[in-house]
């Protein structure tokens, strides 16, 4: 894997803080997989004093926080703790819904293999959802965590009947282009491969507040994966 510069994915700066876009397959801190590199490290070689201050699964690409010192680091992870920060992430659906401002109140409990699944005995989890656009058999939806549980939105929206594409460990199957297309000839002896590589999600926009208790709020570009999913399911 071809790794990014860090400097390119850089969407805000200021004294404080490092917001980047984070591209897809990459993990934000260390994770099991041996002699991988991860977005802190290459981070690092930019500014060997940032810290990550939240996480972003590694198919998940969007909008990351860095803190440049420890005084941000703080202050930032003090609005994670007081849910008083902003996230609203995009995701693409299986099914077509109409949701408006839908809440899903359901608790969350991961297992030793880091599969979260909803059960009363897990902690409280809340994301709204919000639908953007309407395709054939799919939806483009708005999600707003209000907290932050491991795959908080995946399960969610599984739970809803609607699993994310490319979603395989919660029931989202992988989307085609010859499902999408009437007539497309696939090369023989080729195998199809789907449209996105990895589950649909993306994190479109976080907003907190700077040191000098100014509200900012920055957006992320669709990655090329994900604009083009979307581009494609609106050729319909």
């Amino acid at each position: 894997m071809k790794y990014p510069v860090f400097k390119d994915l850089i969407i805000f700066e200021n004294e404080d803080y490092i917001v980047v876009n984070k591209p897809p397959f990459l993990a934000t801190l260390e994770d099991r997989t041996p002699n991988t590199t991860n977005l802190l490290k290459i981070a690092r070689q930019y500014n060997p004093d940032l810290q990550a201050c939240h996480r972003l699964d590694k198919d998940t690409s969007g909008c990351l926080v860095f803190a440049k010192n420890p005084e941000a680091y703080r202050h930032l992870s003090m609005q994670f703790e007081h849910r008083q920060v902003y996230k609203v992430y995009h995701a693409v659906v299986w099914g077509t819904f109409k949701f408006e401002d839908q809440l899903v109140s359901k608790a969350i409990l991961p297992n030793a293999k880091g599969v979260a699944k909803l059960t009363p005995q897990g902690k409280p989890a809340e994301t709204y959802f919000t639908t953007l656009e309407n395709y054939n058999r799919h939806t483009l939806v708005e999600c707003m965590p209000v907290t932050g549980r491991l795959h908080q939105i995946r399960v969610h929206l599984a739970s809803l009947k609607a699993p994310i594409v490319g979603d395989s460990l919660y029931g989202g199957e992988n989307l085609y282009l010859s499902s999408l297309k009437r007539g497309y000839n696939l090369k023989q002896q080729t195998e199809e491969l789907p449209l996105i590589k990895r589950f649909a999600l993306h994190s479109h926009t976080i907003g907190f507040r700077l040191m000098n208790d100014e509200p900012v709020k920055v957006e992320a570009p669709y990655p090329k994966d994900f604009a083009v999913l979307v581009k494609q399911l609106r050729a319909q």
